[in-house]
């Protein structure tokens, strides 16, 4: 995320820079702040532009408004260009936006636009060799872009209620972002009623982002919701329910048990995996099974619940069962479950026998 719009234009690179003459001096040292200058537009090279009427072109500022219902055409210099911009765009598949790639830039057309466009808007050179490719980083473009609308000073949801973790050792994010960066924007409590105070460093509000805890508490658990202001009546957003958690750091607590260890031929058998962790953490599954290599038919099905566990602390509980619907002579031995989050992997096993 960009940061606030400076008034002063970008400098390009190479801008302001002295033509060397056939004159020989002495040489000096730079001065650290215009090596700091150099350095930063080079690093800072954006590759992003915006196409204005008559086609003109625009350098994109960290943040740009637009009335919602403009359209949008922006142009990214390249022959391999990467873009990125708000997901929804991408989870609808909305036929608005178009991206086609040409021999010398990208572009990207965005079409009647609606204040839940508003968002990140970025794009990068891709340095391909073979079939791996990474980001160039020196040749890049951003931009934040806010669609006003003065019915909608918030970014529009899918739902009316979300869910946001509050875990003690990362900043959490009650993500109530505006279309006005001018709005003024409160977080209310909803019970007891009342207005939660912003002090700029335990809790801050950000236009692009929405308010920030930055040390999140169990007393701050509750129901909450933000209020926007704009030369007109107040809006309020949806409902946000802050959960407490506190669950360790590391891979999977896992743990594994049959129904029956010791079965009869015909008998039904499942085995549970399961796994106690944070409730925004997903969890991966794999299998070993006696008749795997021999392709035996079994069923696996994965599934998470969010439990209390009791002063506000919330956990997830995700499993994985493997069913045998008939145990024959192929079943028997070990069945062992590997579970995966983004910490490490955990292996358990278990022994079914017959009777």
């Amino acid at each position: 995320v960009g940061q606030p719009a400076k008034s002063k234009r970008p400098k390009e690179p190479g801008e302001n820079k002295i033509k060397p003459v056939n004159k020989k001096v002495k040489p000096k040292n730079p001065k650290m702040k215009e090596r700091e200058s150099v350095d930063s537009s080079l690093k800072s090279q954006s590759i992003l532009t915006q196409v204005m009427d008559k086609g003109h072109f625009q350098k994109l500022a960290a943040t740009l408004s637009l009335a919602a219902g403009q359209s949008l055409e922006l142009r990214c210099k390249g022959s391999n260009v990467t873009w990125n911009y708000p997901s929804y765009l991408d989870t609808f598949k909305d036929s608005r936006l178009s991206i086609k790639q040409l021999d010398r830039y990208s572009q990207l057309i965005l079409a009647n636009s609606t204040a839940a466009d508003t968002g990140e808007y970025s794009c990068w050179l891709q340095l391909c060799s073979g079939n791996k490719c990474r980001k160039d980083e020196t040749k890049a473009g951003s931009t934040y872009i806010f669609f006003t609308d003065k019915e909608e000073l918030f970014v529009p949801t899918p739902g009316y209620f979300e869910i946001v973790y509050l875990n003690p050792d990362k900043p959490a994010v009650i993500p109530c972002r505006v279309t006005t960066p001018s709005a003024k924007v409160t977080l209310h409590r909803e019970f007891p009623a009342e207005e939660i105070e912003t002090d700029g460093t335990g809790i801050i509000y950000d236009a692009k982002k929405g308010f920030v805890f930055q040390h999140p508490t169990s007393d701050h658990k509750g129901i909450v919701y933000c209020k926007a202001e704009s030369q007109g009546a107040p809006q309020i957003s949806i409902k946000y329910h802050l959960l407490y958690v506190e669950v360790p750091k590391g891979p999977p607590s896992t743990t594994i048990a049959v129904s029956s260890s010791r079965a009869g031929l015909g008998d039904r058998v499942h085995v549970v995996c399961t796994v106690l962790g944070e409730p925004d953490v997903d969890v991966n599954f794999r299998w070993q099974y006696p008749g795997q290599e021999s392709g035996r038919p079994v069923i696996i099905q994965n599934f998470w619940r969010l439990i209390n566990r009791g002063i506000g602390h919330t956990t997830r509980i995700s499993k994985s069962v493997l069913l045998v619907e008939d145990f024959e002579d192929i079943d028997v031995g070990n069945y062992v479950c590997i579970a995966q989050n983004l910490q490490g992997e955990t292996t358990v096993a278990t022994k079914a026998e017959l009777k």
